[in-house]
């Protein structure tokens, strides 16, 4: 059964509260130190933040490098999103999940060998699972880049290492692989996507209607876009394009209406993209000319047609004003914009209260709260009590 720390973790993780959930998070590994689980849904946390600042000396053991590839020295890696996978690994080496999470956030750190090693290890625990092949990929090409070598060259020197398996191996693998490239297309196509951009900004849509906010994942990298939808009774929907130019992952935003997702990418340079999805044929980005008059974005479409422009700004600004919250959505989004807009001593304050009275104070001021312990304060007719583990 989850802890009650571990579900606010996982609240604040979805209303996008990462410092919270990591807060959280913190307290129910100390509750519950052998969960690998928490330490899979702390690391996601960490990656969101771009935590890229601790610092751990971190030994291989079974952390998806020596499983596949030779014995390596002991690792120095300034990544606490990797220390918190690499310690789920060692629980539990069956989290497919675990291995993701490392090897996403090994890419960031620009190491792709033990990115890659890690990603192997979860492909072969998941192996109808395309986020692993996708990454491998990108790992293969970009170890060719640091090496001066065709992409190719270095997927050849790949699969000349490793030893041929057995006729009937084969013939399994190949029909897995057919069945994921089948699962992969069909589920492409479950949802329709669009994209315009402005000069600093992509903004994609996905047509999408009545998805709860529970089931939508969304994950950016350096060059790369995933999102996750899962519904219930459902097959689940991925999609997860190598952009066409760079984008800076911690200005990157999303945001689930009730007819759409509204995913905003930030581009690290301030390119024409001709295109949402990287392609070889479109190795140079044209330069954005800005004039001093009001630019309109370019639309891309699945079909050729004249836009008219404002009907769709229009129609846009009507679905956001129709987009009404009530209950604990309006006051989540209340707090949010409370959060997002305030200070560090504000998010600090608000934070220590609402970890410390387990939920019933919320605080934002730290003069108030910074030099003691804040008691819970229950609803009228209602007493806290403490439970004993």
């Amino acid at each position: 059964m989850a802890s009650d720390a571990e579900t606010r973790a996982k609240e604040a993780f979805i209303d996008d509260h990462f410092e919270l959930a990591v807060d959280l998070y913190s307290q129910a590994i100390s509750m519950d130190p052998k969960n690998a689980e928490l330490y899979v849904d702390r690391a996601q946390a960490n990656i969101k933040l771009r935590n890229f600042t601790g610092t751990g000396n971190l030994s291989p053991h079974f952390d998806g490098c020596s499983a596949i590839a030779n014995e390596v020295d002991v690792i120095e890696i300034d990544l606490e999103a990797v220390s918190d996978a690499t310690r789920a690994i060692e629980l539990d080496p069956s989290i497919s999940k675990a291995y993701l999470r490392k090897g996403a956030a090994c890419i960031q750190l620009e190491e792709y060998q033990t990115a890659k090693a890690a990603l192997e290890a979860g492909a072969s625990l998941a192996p109808g699972d395309s986020r692993f092949m996708n990454l491998i990929k990108e790992c293969d090409e970009r170890i060719a880049e640091e090496n001066g070598e065709p992409p190719n060259q270095s997927s050849n020197q790949t699969e000349s290492s490793v030893v041929t398996p057995a006729p009937e191996l084969v013939d399994r693998n190949v029909e897995t692989t057919k069945d994921a490239q089948l699962v992969a297309s069909s589920s492409k196509a479950k949802y329709r996507h669009e994209f315009y951009q402005k000069p600093g900004e992509v903004v994609v849509t996905i047509f999408a209607k009545g998805i709860p906010a529970t089931g939508v994942s969304v994950e950016f990298g350096e060059q790369l876009l995933s999102v996750t939808i899962d519904v219930p009774g459902e097959d689940s929907y991925t999609f997860q394009p190598r952009l066409f130019g760079k984008i800076i992952p911690a200005q990157c935003k999303y945001e689930v209406l009730s007819t759409k997702i509204e995913i905003r990418l930030a581009k690290a340079e301030a390119l024409q993209w001709t295109s949402l999805e990287f392609s070889k044929d479109a190795m140079v980005p044209q330069s954005i000319i800005v004039s001093s008059g009001a630019q309109r974005p370019s639309y891309p479409s699945s079909k050729p047609r004249k836009v008219d422009w404002e009907k769709l700004e229009a129609q846009v600004k009507k679905e956001e004003k129709e987009e009404k919250l009530d209950g604990d959505a309006a006051l989540n989004k209340f707090f949010r914009d409370i959060y997002q807009d305030a200070d560090e001593d504000t998010r600090r304050a608000m934070r220590k209260s609402f970890v410390e009275s387990n939920g019933t104070v919320l605080s934002t001021n730290w003069n108030e709260v910074g030099s003691k312990m804040v008691e819970g304060s229950p609803p009228d007719g209602m007493e806290v009590k403490k439970w004993e583990y």
